[in-house]
């Protein structure tokens, strides 16, 4: 073997690489996201998350991909961490199928069939119906395609080329010395791990093995261990991918490590029982492409059977190796791999969205009942609740902007344009809540009274308020067209009883029933009691506008005037309701 064999090889290894990565990337944008929708929620019972995760990995062609993919679903909580399990599971049965594929390239024979079969005879077609696709289709989901077949050509040329250049390594003793040494189970199982782990692709590195098997110098005993290094090797993505996650993804990337770590040792002490006692004649052949591709199937598969029954006990023993922080994350954050899936990025901002509304909400009844009766565990759980939405504003801001500048459905913009309209309002509602209890703490500070008539009106608006919060937040989470309707002619009584208690606050004045510095305290609550049913008036509106896709609020507001037949009805009942009689 010359120096030009082994540039060869190296040529040969680059486009194998290269076309492996290519056609992996686009069969994930090809899949679309039907593929990552099903593995965001098929995945209720332990069969069905593995066959999930088996049937991911065996279209997308990367185990360390889906697993990347889990990685992100429980870090933006959309997976369990018992859920991601039994997935990862099925990933890494999934990997085997392009073993499979590639053992295709090992095929002989002088009969028709046999030569239709051989990657030779059928890529130069691929690559002919690929290269159509890609250069004058416009269509982007057929230019994946396109990317598809040039991918797949790519890698089985490279296949091709790296096999028949390292055929004469046969004849170098060094090469035949350095498999001998790989028949050490312990060295071939390091070996396996750091090749995979430098080129992060298990499959890829299965390639590799089964090129070299060309050679007729790797036996079963060094191909078997250097397999079940790969698996442990793989792992490395799916690491690197948890850093500056959640606790429950970093869970998930360690139970990968620790499936893969813990079948390779049960598998290697059976492998090592087996030859130290039988030493089966077998191990001592040369390996094939189909034999590797049968080796490295079966040690996956039994690696699952001994483990997927066990997955509660490996969730258990990965939350104590990772163990919650003794202080609760505050707020789960958004991640930003969910950005290449945008309909799954947008029902999690619909969900952040949702818990958001809650804490504002929490936030509010807290401030309103502190102007009742203030206590120190009230101020402090408005003042924590007015932290987390305003946390909340930042993250969904940011991301809501990011998401928005994708290329997306018409639908999901309407929708990703209405949860970033709705924010400020959910982030004013809390604001105004620590305003109520500051209005209370200078109460209680300056030793200030409301007489009994201002309390009474007080008491009556606080209801109002109340109730408009909890009709324009469920219009909000459930999207419910009626409620939204019904929020404006309620947020017009309001406005109607904050010019009423300033006109009664003027003349309690006028009576000495009411000081100037209590007057200041009661103009800064009705001012932020009123603002509130603004803010509860824009989300009501922001349904409204999700439902005619039509993002003008304030057109909305007005159509809900115009729109709404019982709009002068509904207004008589709730000032009924609200009277301060």
């Amino acid at each position: 073997m010359d120096i030009f064999d082994i540039l060869t090889m190296l040529g040969g290894l680059c486009l194998f690489l290269f076309g492996m990565n290519i056609m992996g990337e686009s069969l994930e944008r090809r899949a679309g996201n039907s593929l990552r929708t099903l593995l965001g929620k098929l995945t209720s019972k332990r069969m069905m998350g593995f066959l999930t995760g088996l049937a991911v990995t065996a279209v997308i062609q990367s185990s360390s991909a889906t697993t990347v993919m889990v990685v992100g679903f429980v870090n933006s909580g959309l997976l369990t961490l018992g859920q991601a399990i039994n997935v990862i599971m099925g990933a890494n049965v999934g990997t085997t199928v392009t073993a499979w594929i590639l053992s295709l390239g090992g095929i002989e024979g002088d009969s028709l069939i046999i030569q239709l079969l051989k990657p030779s005879s059928f890529t130069p077609v691929l690559a002919f119906v690929g290269i159509i696709y890609y250069m004058f289709v416009k269509d982007s989901t057929k230019k994946d395609t396109g990317m598809i077949l040039l991918g797949f050509a790519t890698l089985m040329f490279g296949m091709d080329t790296m096999s028949g250049a390292v055929k004469g390594l046969k004849d170098v003793p060094q090469f035949q010395q350095m498999f001998l040494l790989f028949t050490n189970p312990i060295l071939g199982v390091l070996a396996g791990a750091v090749l995979t782990a430098v080129i992060q692709s298990s499959s890829a590195s299965v390639g590799i093995l089964q090129a070299l098997s060309s050679t007729g110098q790797v036996t079963y005993a060094a191909a078997i261990p250097i397999i079940m290094g790969q698996n442990i090797g793989t792992c490395v993505t799916a690491m690197l991918s948890s850093v500056g996650t959640t606790k429950n993804a970093k869970r998930a990337a360690v139970v990968h490590l620790m499936f893969n770590i813990i079948g390779t040792l049960v598998c290697l002490i059976l492998f090592m029982a087996v030859s130290w006692i039988f030493s089966p004649a077998v191990l001592g052949d040369s390996a094939t492409y189909l034999g590797i591709s049968v080796c490295h199937t079966l040690f996956n598969v039994i690696c699952t059977a001994l483990l997927l029954p066990s997955g509660a006990l490996l969730e258990k023993l990965v939350c104590k190796l990772v163990p919650d922080e003794k202080q609760p994350e505050a707020v789960a954050e958004l991640d930003e791999r969910l950005l290449a899936i945008p309909p799954m990025a947008l029902e999690r901002c619909r969900t952040l969205t949702g818990e958001m509304a809650d804490t504002a909400a929490e936030a509010l009844h807290s401030g309103l009942a502190s102007l009742l009766e203030l206590t120190p565990e009230l101020a402090e759980k408005v003042r924590r609740d007015e932290r987390r939405t305003d946390h909340y504003e930042d993250i969904l801001g940011t991301y809501l902007v990011k998401l928005s500048a994708l290329a997306i459905s018409e639908a999901d913009s309407n929708e990703a344009a209405m949860l970033l309209k709705s924010l400020n309002d959910f982030e004013r509602i809390s604001d105004h809540a620590l305003n109520l209890v500051e209005a209370a703490e200078e109460l209680r500070e300056k030793k200030l009274t409301l007489s009994d008539g201002a309390r009474h009106e007080l008491s009556v608006l606080i209801r109002a308020v109340g109730d408009i919060v909890d009709l324009s937040f469920f219009a909000f989470r459930e999207g419910n067209l009626q409620a939204a309707y019904q929020v404006e002619p309620l947020e017009q009584v309001i406005d109607d009883l904050k010019e009423k208690l300033r006109v009664h606050h003027i003349l309690r004045l006028q009576q000495g029933a009411c000081s100037i510095e209590t007057g200041f305290v009661w103009s800064d609550l009705l001012t932020a009691l009123e603002r509130i049913g603004d803010h509860c008036s824009n989300i009501a509106g922001c349904v409204v506008d999700a439902h005619h896709h039509d993002m003008n609020t304030h057109s909305s507001l007005r159509a809900a005037r115009i729109q709404n037949p019982e709009f002068a009805s509904q207004y008589e009942g709730y000032a009924a309701k609200y009277s301060l009689k």
